[in-house]
């Protein structure tokens, strides 16, 4: 369902995000066989770490790639705010922004 609020092609920029994810993962292993070959152990594992850190995010962009454009989280979370019988802005002037259902329930 749509409201009109949201873009209709909308796009996350996963690929690049891949590309920027697999230049990190190179650099930070590169970095972590430098340290480990001068002897530097704690720079060795932190780069390490940074490099465990991009192959999960390698992981999780490559599964939403799979997912396809059509997904979203899950039936109970709506990617859009629900829509109102009546407009956002019905009132009195400089009641703009307040939701309906919250002037019903402050009695205003």
């Amino acid at each position: 369902m749509r409201t009109g609020s949201e873009p209709t092609r909308a796009r996350s920029p996963l690929r690049l995000r891949v590309a920027l994810t697999l230049f990190g993962l190179v650099w930070a292993l590169a970095a972590a066989g430098g340290f480990a070959a001068a002897g530097e152990p704690g720079w060795a594992g932190f780069f390490g770490a940074i490099a465990l850190v991009a192959v999960v995010d390698l992981a999780v962009v490559v599964h939403h790639i799979r997912q396809g454009p059509h997904y979203q989280p899950g039936r109970d979370i709506p990617p859009y705010w629900p829509a109102d019988d009546e407009p956002r802005h019905a009132g009195r002037p400089g009641r703009r922004g307040v939701w309906p259902s919250a002037r019903r329930r402050s009695g205003r």
